[in-house]
């Protein structure tokens, strides 16, 4: 036993746990946190921000990139609901994210005198945004809590977790045991029978199809062999993107996967929960689908899958491969068919410029490891079915929850968590402004982030429907912006204008040659509409139009 207080407690086992970066802004709920930092600052570094928002979103981008564990810390109250709409993101993108989070002194907890930052019952707000979430009530029970908050984020489905701890308990001293060691970690075992009636079923398939999510980013290998011994198109949108390499000729996006759908007997779903082609593009009695997921709870949310695996991806996938192996067919390879859809596809989006020729000199500026960030802007939306994306953890998208502003404060984290690869990050002017206030950290911590800045001078996208849905009744859409450039120079950032998709080429590479952050402003007009090509029409069978379809 030794003694120390609740803080030092909870900074020797978060680096005992491997955390070696904390985001956060200290308050007086947490000084004791900041004081134990601070003497571990040789083992844990704190990057502080100008926004609790700012915060959470950097510990975001952090997670999605390393499939790590990271942690933010803030105040409790206005300051932990500041940071819920990067606490959300993280719960739709199944991130690893820690909330740590202070809490008014014990002794008044839910008797509301109106304590500072105190709102009505802050741990269950916090356990509505998580998987997992308590409260720590004295230094004996720091280390524990904490661990089994680290352990929570890496078993199971990858969620985020949430501490908070009272102001008193978190600065008061006691006899604490020793700092434990990681838990250890239970995943669900394989239904071996199940999986083989899956292999028999994908080596017999005549139109196979799969498709991947975030789910699947470790199996990177086995889902591109399995691909290649059936010649399955393998799809991936959004947070599924670079499980298998966007130049292999069996990998496509959505518009292409929904050409063929209508004749596919066998899908299987890998860490993704197959919602487009379920609530869009119909299913019937000729398909068979499965699903690989660790989480039970998710095979039944939108359609119960015929053959529903519960498991990790890690854990399945090798072994299906295998079974695939033994059931396999004689089949031909589709390359040819493949290469041609892709045209075919490439043609289909051919009208989408400028979008087309800046994500081209992004791709070609990004080299091979190259991490890119979308944001909720004509570019983004573009690059989600445009952008060649090579690697797994190389493409950082908000997944359904689609939180505009995220972008440039999460493209930071990501940096953080890379800083010896190019990040960059695309913004437009009304999401970029949500954070702007984080150029100011960018510049204190060196963080050398590129981003770029598509200026229409309006919430863009809420501006075409009022023009096109509404008959033209625009409001509250258009925008007075700064100067752009100015004000990253005020900042003490690099700031440049790109006309052009060349001029942008020279921009990105400079911003690279920096320390510190680059903002990038490319004056834009409007762009077409890539939205057309999300869904999809209902092509066979039933379409799912229950309350599911409302989240699309």
């Amino acid at each position: 036993m030794q003694q120390m207080t609740t803080a030092e407690a909870i900074v020797r086992t978060l680096i005992a746990h491997g955390i070696d970066t904390v985001f956060g802004l200290p308050g007086v709920q947490n000084d004791a946190l900041y004081n134990a930092f601070y003497d571990h600052g040789d083992e844990i570094r704190v990057v502080h921000t100008r926004h609790e928002q700012g915060a959470a979103y950097m510990a975001l981008g952090y997670a999605l990139s390393t499939d790590r564990p990271a942690a933010y810390n803030v105040v409790p109250g206005p300051g932990f609901l500041n940071s819920t709409a990067a606490l959300c993101t993280a719960y739709a993108t199944n991130a690893k994210v820690l909330c740590l989070t202070g809490e008014i002194p014990s002794k008044y907890l839910g008797r509301h005198t109106g304590q500072l930052h105190e709102i009505n019952d802050q741990l269950a707000v916090l356990r509505s945004l998580t998987k997992w979430a308590a409260r720590i009530d004295s230094p004996a029970e720091a280390p524990s809590r904490t661990a089994e908050a680290i352990r929570q984020l890496n078993a199971g489905r990858p969620r985020p977790v949430g501490l908070e701890c009272p102001w008193d308990i978190l600065a008061s001293e006691g006899a604490v045991a020793r700092i434990p060691d990681p838990l250890p970690i239970t995943h669900p075992p394989v239904d071996t029978d199940m999986l083989d009636v899956a292999a028999r079923k994908l080596g017999q398939a005549k139109n196979p199809m799969i498709f991947v999510g975030r789910g699947a980013m470790n199996v990177s290998g086995e889902v591109t062999r399995l691909a290649e011994l059936i010649q399955a198109p393998v799809i991936g949108y959004r947070t599924g993107r670079g499980v298998v390499d966007s130049r292999h000729y069996l990998s496509h996006p959505n518009p292409a996967a929904h050409k063929l759908w209508s004749d596919v007997d066998v899908v299987l779903a890998v860490g993704s929960r197959l919602a487009i082609p379920q609530l869009y593009w119909g299913v019937d009695e000729n398909l068979t689908t499965i699903r690989i997921d660790v989480d039970p709870r998710a095979h039944d949310r939108i359609g119960r899958p015929d053959l529903p695996i519960t498991a990790r991806a890690e854990d399945a996938m090798p072994l299906l491969v295998e079974g695939v192996e033994r059931h396999n067919r004689v089949r031909p390879s589709r390359e040819a068919e493949m290469r041609a859809l892709k045209a075919e596809t490439e043609d289909m989006f051919a009208f989408l410029e400028p979008q087309i020729s800046f994500l081209k000199v992004i791709r070609e500026e990004l080299g091979e490891d190259g991490l890119f960030v979308e944001e909720l802007t004509q570019v983004g939306y573009a690059s989600r079915q445009l952008m060649p994306v090579y690697k797994p953890y190389t493409f950082i998208s908000t997944g359904y929850q689609g939180t505009l502003g995220w972008g440039f404060p999460t493209a930071l984290g990501v940096k953080v968590a890379h800083p010896d690869k190019p990040v960059l990050a695309v913004a437009g002017d009304g999401g970029f402004m949500f954070g702007v206030q984080e150029l100011a950290t960018a510049v204190q911590h060196r963080i050398g982030l590129v981003t770029l800045l598509f200026n229409d001078n309006a919430y863009g996208n809420v501006k075409r429907m009022q023009q096109k849905l509404y008959g033209n009744r625009v409001i509250a859409s258009d925008l007075h912006n700064p100067d752009f450039v100015k004000m990253a120079e005020s900042f003490g950032a690099r700031g440049i204008r790109a006309e052009t998709p060349e001029e942008l080429r020279q921009a990105i590479r400079d911003g690279f040659a920096e320390a510190g952050p680059t903002l990038v402003e490319i004056p834009v007009g409007e762009m077409p509409d890539v939205d057309r090509f999300k869904r999809g029409a209902r092509v066979r069978g039933t379409a799912d139009r229950s309350e599911h379809a409302l989240q699309w």
